[in-house]
């Protein structure tokens, strides 16, 4: 089982996507900036001004919907795709209901039940969640405006090919964000296939470049920053990553 197939994951994913500032970090401590990153990706990545009415988004690895509903405010349609089962069988009952119940760890087998809710002002109904493989979406899913990616390129069996699809998915004008923190892992991705981290022929490779030298081919770079994000395992531990945002358009 894949551990996004997991509660533990689920539950981590809800926090990480919903949990407010006094749930993720209860004593006051650690970095807010990392805080709320899927509405992140879209408050700072997209360029609002370029999208025309009634545009298409599609959030390719989309996990529990954050992100998602985020670019409800912008978007009159919203694709959500993941991989797996129970992320999307969560962003669908949140979509339903705007809020639901997830137990999250304390210590040990410890467990605190919160609740994730969908924020004030958001059209949910514009959402459509979808189990899919983001290395082959469905092929009627057709072409967006904006076509968002996050966190998701280190967790593909074949990142490079995944880098030059996106370009049919896109339409030209339109937008594209890729965030990754490059966390090459050979469970998720053959060593071979990392786009960096590792030695070409004794050349260090590294993955910003080899993005960019991808998405170039058909994508104009019209900007990358850093944006750390933090996840909570338990009350007294977390992950905290920076991951690149870039964003581009389609020519």
């Amino acid at each position: 089982m894949s551990f996004y197939d997991t509660e533990r994951a689920l539950a981590e994913y809800l926090m990480f996507h919903y949990g407010t500032e006094e749930q993720v970090l209860p004593r006051g401590l650690g970095p807010r900036e990392a805080l709320h990153f899927p509405a992140r990706c879209v408050s700072e990545c997209v360029d609002f001004g370029r999208l025309p009415e009634r545009a298409r988004a599609l959030d390719l690895g989309c996990a529990v919907g954050g992100a998602s509903f985020e670019l409800a405010r912008h978007f009159y349609e919203v694709i959500g795709l993941d991989s797996s089962l129970p992320f999307v069988a969560a962003a669908k009952d949140l979509a339903r209901s705007g809020r639901i119940s997830f137990n999250a760890t304390v210590e040990g087998t410890l467990i605190e039940w919160m609740e994730a809710v969908v924020p004030e002002g958001i059209d949910r109904g514009r959402v459509r969640f979808e189990v899919g493989d983001a290395m082959r979406p469905p092929k009627d899913l057709g072409s967006f405006n904006l076509v968002l990616a996050a966190n998701l390129i280190d967790r593909l069996q074949y990142p490079s090919a995944f880098l030059r699809r996106l370009g049919s998915l896109t339409r030209p004008g339109g937008q594209l964000v890729v965030t990754s923190p490059y966390t090459w892992l050979t469970q998720y991705t053959p060593k071979e296939e990392w786009l960096g981290g590792r030695l070409e022929e004794g050349v260090p490779v590294r993955s910003p470049e080899r993005v960019r030298e991808i998405l170039g081919r058909e994508f104009d770079l019209l900007s990358a920053r850093d944006l750390p994000f933090l996840i909570r395992e338990h009350e007294r531990k977390y992950q905290w990553s920076v991951a690149e945002a870039t964003t581009w358009r389609r020519r």
